[in-house]
Order: structure tokens, then sequence, then C-alpha cells
């Protein structure tokens, strides 16, 4: 990658693993800082799910519902409307997240995700 002349040299500490299941197939993924503004457009982009991210990341239609497997801390905490969408939701939990508010930084380095299979795809 270059900018101008200059070539842009991507620090190998900037790389962001991950794993996540879709339909019970696991995926690894490899990601940085950057590429994607949060984690349903990275899973949009490289997994095209048919009905995932509807709202396109308001927050509003439950469609990019993940959970985050093995992992306590404030990623865990609930952004923007999440809370009032989940309310509105069956087959919530408390690991329970939308992919459109979690940001790829280095928190999610190492995490596995769960891609949730709902029922009821969106909340409109």
């Amino acid at each position: 990658m270059s900018f101008g002349n200059r070539p842009i040299m991507m620090n190998s500490s900037s790389k962001i693993s991950f794993k996540v299941t879709i339909h019970e197939e696991e995926h690894f993924v490899e990601t940085y800082r950057g590429e994607y503004r949060n984690l349903m457009m990275l899973l949009y982009d490289k997994f095209f799910m048919e009905d995932f991210g509807e709202c396109k990341g308001i927050g509003r239609c439950g469609t990019c519902h993940v959970r985050i497997m093995d992992y306590k801390g404030e990623l865990l905490n609930m952004e923007g409307n999440e809370r009032t969408t989940f309310s509105k939701m069956e087959n919530i939990k408390i690991n329970s997240r939308l992919s459109c508010q979690i940001l790829i930084d280095e928190r999610i380095d190492g995490l596995q995700f769960e891609v949730v299979n709902d029922d009821n795809p969106g909340i409109y």
C-alpha cells in the first residue's frame, strides 16, 4: 500500500485476529484498525449473509445480532440503540451484542463471535 510516493507500512502489532461462527461453521478473520468501521461491516463484506445488517449500522433492526463467546468486560456493555432493540427481540443472552456497535480495534483481538440466526430477522 502506498500514499503518494511513500509506502505505508503496517505494523504487525496492528493486526487484529478473531474467530467467528456462522451457521455452525468457524472462520478465522484477520483485519486491522481502520479497515472496517465496525464488526457488522466486516462480516457483511467478507461473508455476505442475506438479511444481515438491514438498518446499515444504526442499531435498530437487530439483524446483526452476535454473541461474544468467553469474554467479560467492556465489550459486553451495550451502546446506542442496542438495549431498546434487544427489548423487542427474543433469544437475547448476557453476551449478546449488535455487531454494528462493536468497533474494530484491539479489544476484539483473539475473541470469538457467534452470529445468531434469529427466526425474527428484523424489527423496523
